[in-house]
Order: structure tokens, then sequence, then C-alpha cells
């Protein structure tokens, strides 16, 4: 039954994570939190248990993410060559941290953190959608020229507070890493192919993080490593993988502008929900 409800769980992330062109861990956390909860887990390791299991399922969404963005030549490699160590770094640090934060206050933080995403869904402006057709995905020569990204010392800093905070959150660093890109003029489909490739050593480093930190606070739950629960982790991955191009070819058909929004008052009623469970 509970490998059921995990692989319940991975088709619905990586659906929507396709649907609505966010990172599966937005979903992911939130599910496994109420998951965990009905299935009686101690209150102190839910929400750990919960974020570090999301970077984990990550891992596997990442690889794919990554090579189908490689083949369109969005991936700026010599920028990521710059980010990585400071994302790995602070991911496993963040992981580490978030080890140290009491699971209420993790709830409230994750839930001011999807109340900040859902604002920016839904207030976004409409962004230049990639042509589709054939030949014009391959974006290996989109002119980045005029970008002006700060000296490697900077960007490895960057890429350390980023990687903390994928931790604390769960998430891949997409919400993150794109806007920091973008403001340095890099084009929209080099900064969203960049980010997933960012999106591996930040799930790698966090997973790892989760499971060495949750090892040494022994943690008492079944089939578990650490803070990452070992069945759900493979429940969602396998689904979420298949899933997710299911939920990319939807959107082509429905409105992603009306989806988006929709996405984003789920996410709010969600917000709220871990900020009342961390009051209340």
């Amino acid at each position: 039954m509970e490998i059921l409800i995990f692989l319940i769980i991975g088709a619905l992330a990586g659906f929507a994570a396709g649907l609505f062109g966010v990172g599966g861990g937005t979903i992911i956390v939130p599910l496994l939190f109420v998951v965990f909860t009905q299935m009686d887990y101690s209150p102190d390791s839910i929400m750990h248990l919960a974020l570090g299991t999301s970077l984990a399922t990550i891992i596997v969404t990442s690889i794919s993410s990554l090579m189908a963005h490689n083949k369109k030549g969005a991936v700026m490699w010599p920028v990521f060559k710059n980010l990585a160590p400071g994302l790995a770094l602070g991911c496993f640090l963040g992981a580490g941290i978030a080890g140290q934060i009491s699971g209420l206050y993790l709830q409230l933080i994750v839930g001011v953190f999807l109340l900040w995403v859902a604002y920016k869904m839904f207030f976004a402006g409409k962004k230049p959608v990639a042509n589709h057709s054939s030949g014009a995905n391959d974006v290996s020569s989109v002119n980045y020229a005029n970008t002006a990204l700060p000296s490697k010392p900077k960007q490895l800093a960057a890429g350390g507070v980023i990687g903390i905070a994928s931790a604390i959150f769960g998430i891949g660093g997409g919400s993150l890493t794109v806007p920091y890109l973008t403001r340095y003029n890099v084009v929209m489909q080099k900064a969203v192919g960049t980010s997933a490739a960012c999106g591996l050593p930040i799930a790698i480093a966090g997973a790892l993080g989760f499971m060495f930190f949750g090892m040494q606070q022994q943690v008492d739950v079944p089939n578990t490593i650490g803070f990452v629960h070992i069945y759900a982790f493979l429940g969602i991955s396998i689904m979420s993988f298949f899933t997710a191009k299911l939920g990319a070819k939807v959107a082509h058909i429905l409105s992603p502008e009306l989806l988006k929004k929709c996405f984003a008052i789920l996410l709010t009623v969600v917000g709220f929900y871990f900020l009342y469970k961390g009051l209340v």
C-alpha cells in the first residue's frame, strides 16, 4: 500500500512538473508531508523526511531534464562549472542546517516559500515560448555575449547561497537559479537549461546531506536512510520520470497561463496550510 501511494505521488508530481513548468519538489514536499503525517511518523522528522526524499527524487528527474536541454544546446557548461561546487557544498551544508531546525519552523519556512512561488507564478507576465517546430529547438546558436556574469568567486558564492536554500526548501533550485542568471541578461532558454544542469549537483549533495545528518540523529522511521525514505524515493522517481513528459504534452494543448494561475492558487492553499499547521 505504501509503494502504491508513492507511485501515485510520483505520477502527480511528474505530471504537474511537466504541466506547470515547475520543479517537482514544489509538489512532492507537500504531498509527502501529508502522507507521512497520516503514517504517524514523528512530527519532528516528517518535514525533514519530506525535504530529503524530495531532493533524492530530483536526482532522477534532473538527469532527464538535463539531457533534454543539452540536446538543444541550452546548457552553459562554463557557468555550470563555476556554480556547481558552491551548489553542492551549499546544499550539503543546507541539509545540516535543516537538520538543526525544528519540524515546526521548517513548515513555516516552506509555507512562506510556497506562497512566494505562488505569487511569482500568478503575477508573472507571459514569457516567450521557444518554437518547437523542427530545428527551432536548438538554441546553441543563441548569442549570450551581452551577458555580464560576475567573477568566478562570486558565482561560486551565489551557488553556495542557492544550494543552502535548495536544501531547506527541498527543491532543485530552478526557482532561484533561473532568476539569478536572467538578472545578468542570460536568455531564458539558456537560463532554464543551465538551471536544469545545476539541479543535479544540488539533488545529489542534498540527498547525501539529508542521509548523513539524518543518520547522525538516528531517525527511527522504517525503510529510511537518514532523512530519505527509500520506498518513497523509488516510487516517486519511477513514475515522475514518465508522467513529466505526459504533462509537458498536455501543457501544449491547454492554456499555460490559466494553468499556472490555477496552480498558483493551489500553492497558496498549501502554503497557508503549512503556516496553519506550524502556528496552531
